[in-house]
């Protein structure tokens, strides 16, 4: 993301958590599945990126993920893993008279996925405060001639979440980098405004399936079976072929059809 921020790009949450594991893969210990299904260093990794949104080092919205000015500044100030990983945990400030980083020399090719120091290393920062809440991360749109239309902003509907995640272990089957991760574009689910829930059509092979739904991009609202929050996985067996996921805010429960 630091060396992105120069080309203005703006990476979605897949990209980068997919970008920091494979910089910084998890331990045998991070990579043992936790009662949910979710890999517990992907679980920290989330979290931690929520202590970089709080403090100020980077942004999650609707366009991507983008680090801060004060992000940049952080990785000059702290300029090792460890160092960064500690002034994270400890609440540490960026000093004032520290500059911004030098732009590095433009290439003919840059790479789209680019990853910040901050974000490959957070997994390893402990989470000392309730992770702040932040808008899910959609990939950023494809750059379009000057005479395409503008798209359209997105629509909020009354008692209707800003977006709705089908998390499981079957993602990176609808093209996710990695399963269980809320962020990636194929498994956001759509909003029938007439029927007033959200539906994703899933083409999947034979099998034993467990998911959740995420509202608004962020673990800390999660509805597992029942509609129940932070509740257990939904799981069913599934005999191969498509099959609709329907998510009713109103009772917090997805049903298949």
């Amino acid at each position: 993301m630091a060396a992105g921020s120069w080309e203005d790009q703006k990476p979605n949450g897949g990209e980068v958590l997919a970008e920091a594991v494979a910089r910084i893969p998890f331990t045998k210990e991070e990579s043992e599945l936790l009662s949910g299904g979710i890999p517990r260093g992907h679980k920290n990794l989330t979290k931690a990126t929520a202590d970089l949104v709080k403090a100020g080092w980077m942004t999650k919205g609707r366009g991507g993920w983008e680090i801060t000015e004060d992000g940049l500044k952080a990785t000059v100030a702290f300029k090792t893993a460890d160092a960064l990983t500690a002034a994270l945990a400890e609440g540490t400030p960026v000093p004032a008279d520290t500059p911004l980083p030098t732009k590095p020399v433009a290439t003919k090719a840059p790479a789209r996925k680019v990853a910040t120091k901050t974000a490959a290393t957070a997994k390893a920062a402990p989470a000392k405060a309730a992770p702040a809440k932040a808008a899910p991360a959609k990939a950023a749109p494809a750059k379009t001639s000057a005479k395409a239309p503008a798209a359209a902003p997105a629509v909020v509907h009354k008692d209707q979440p800003a977006s709705v995640a089908l998390a499981g272990d079957f993602g990176t089957i609808l093209g996710a980098l990695v399963n269980w991760d809320p962020a990636h574009d194929s498994v956001q689910m759509k909003l029938d405004a007439k029927r007033g829930t959200w539906k994703l059509t899933a083409d999947l092979p034979p099998g034993r399936y467990s998911y959740k739904a995420v509202v608004n991009g962020s673990w800390e609202e999660n509805y597992g079976a029942f509609g129940l929050l932070d509740g257990a996985n939904h799981e069913f067996e599934h005999t191969g072929g498509e099959v609709t996921f329907h998510y009713d805010h109103a009772t917090k429960d997805v049903l298949r059809g």
